[in-house]
């Protein structure tokens, strides 16, 4: 008889299930042993589930709950490169000393509470507990006509700054900016925080920065309208990479358009649109806007971030006192209020009596938001802070998306 052919050591990967259905009620211990209930499941992704969460009580976890638990097959690896991102960066009480030290009012970075196993029906799940947001920066968009104003996308710009040097002094980048990655805080209308840390690369483990290295396995990583030219090529992530993902964010919620967003199935394409308006910036404003009224900050931006060198450490300050300009230059100041209900273009008419009350919460909540940094970590001194109008920003596999917030995104190696 023929010799078979074997096929040791060449099995496909085994297809990840997504994990099933937790009972409202059930009680999760993390690793020092604190316990959580389960509320309503609130959305599920790729492989995971969003549940309400509270502190383990006898009352029921209400629509109100301040956390979620995010939960994963233990084999799946996304959670996981998450969960050692947090376990790192993101403890609350690091995150309160840094907030502090920086003079900020807060940090766009989510707060890890706690994680473990569990074990249901004879399978092992990873889970992780996380403050609860409202909702993402993508629906909002899409619900004001796909435009920003240019106060708000400055304003928007100057927090995530915040964040990036908060998490590149961590020894991580994240990779995967964009507005469905952002989420409005359920207390404070007018605080924004950058999730999902699926893509995070820790890029300077032990405080060694990786070296440039093309990898033509790893070719287009990321989100493909705003992914780096680095990461085009199949290059690790990095700093540069950061600030450049968050130039082409900031060009687009401004602009409405980027040059290479009608051809994203062609990576390559997108990669050499974005080489050519990288050698040459005016080329990227012209086809971003056509009119006479070009914003110079955004220019001054890219070409700042052009001049970065692979393993150069930003100087953070520089690029806030470019977007500061920018709103000094149409004559607004930094007072922390994202007004998502007005653009330049008239898409959308300012309503008075939301922009009064958007300032009101933001002065409220800035207030709560000095106690609630003061004591960071004790979760149940944390009171309910979710309202029920603001939805809970979920990934629901079964919900349509827009053509442009299905690009391909893929996973970095670690």
């Amino acid at each position: 008889m023929p010799n078979k052919k074997t096929t040791a050591g060449k099995r496909a990967p085994a297809k990840r299930k997504l994990a099933e259905v937790f009972d409202i009620g059930e009680v999760l211990a993390d690793m020092s042993r604190k316990e959580w209930k389960l509320g309503d499941l609130i959305g599920q992704g790729g492989f995971g589930r969003l549940y309400l969460a509270d502190v383990n009580s006898s009352n029921v976890v209400g629509d109100d709950a301040p956390y979620v638990a995010k939960v994963e097959p233990s084999h799946n690896g996304p959670l996981f490169t998450e969960l050692k991102f947090y376990m790192r960066a993101a403890k609350p009480d690091e995150i309160r000393k840094w907030t502090k030290s920086h003079k900020l009012k807060y940090l766009g970075v989510p707060r890890y509470w706690g994680s473990g196993l569990h074990d249901k029906n004879g399978n092992s799940y990873r889970f992780m507990i996380m403050d609860r947001f409202g909702s993402d920066l993508q629906k909002v968009y899409e619900e004001n006509a796909k435009r920003f104003s240019h106060k708000t996308v400055l304003q928007l710009g100057l927090r995530i700054l915040d964040v990036l040097e908060y998490i590149h002094e961590h020894e991580y980048v994240h990779g995967d900016i964009k507005a469905s990655n952002l989420l409005l805080s359920c207390k404070n209308p007018n605080q924004v925080y950058l999730v999902d840390y699926g893509l995070a690369y820790r890029y300077c483990p032990e405080g060694v920065h990786k070296e440039y290295r093309e990898d033509p396995k790893k070719c287009h990583n990321g989100t493909i309208e705003y992914t780096s030219i680095d990461a085009h090529n199949g290059v690790a992530p990095s700093r540069r990479g950061d600030l450049e993902i968050l130039g082409y964010c900031m060009i687009h919620w401004l602009s409405g358009h980027l040059p290479w967003e009608d051809n994203l199935k062609d990576p390559n394409f997108v990669r050499d649109s974005k080489i050519r308006c990288r050698d040459n910036i005016s080329v990227l404003m012209d086809k971003c806007f056509p009119g006479k009224n070009k914003p110079d900050e955004m220019a001054k931006y890219m070409e700042k971030v052009k001049l970065l060198s692979y393993e150069e450490k930003p100087i953070y300050l520089h690029f806030r006192e470019i977007l500061l300009k920018g709103l000094k230059a149409i004559g607004q100041k930094d007072d922390g209020v994202l007004d998502f209900g007005s653009t330049e273009n008239g898409d959308v008419q300012t309503n008075p009596a939301q922009k009064k009350r958007r300032k009101a919460a933001a002065a409220a909540a800035s207030e709560s938001t000095e106690a609630e940094i003061e004591d960071t970590g004790n979760p149940e001194k944390k009171k309910a802070t979710a309202s029920n109008a603001v939805a809970t920003r979920t990934r629901k596999m079964t919900s349509p998306k827009s053509k442009k917030s299905t690009a391909t995104r893929k996973r970095v190696q670690k």
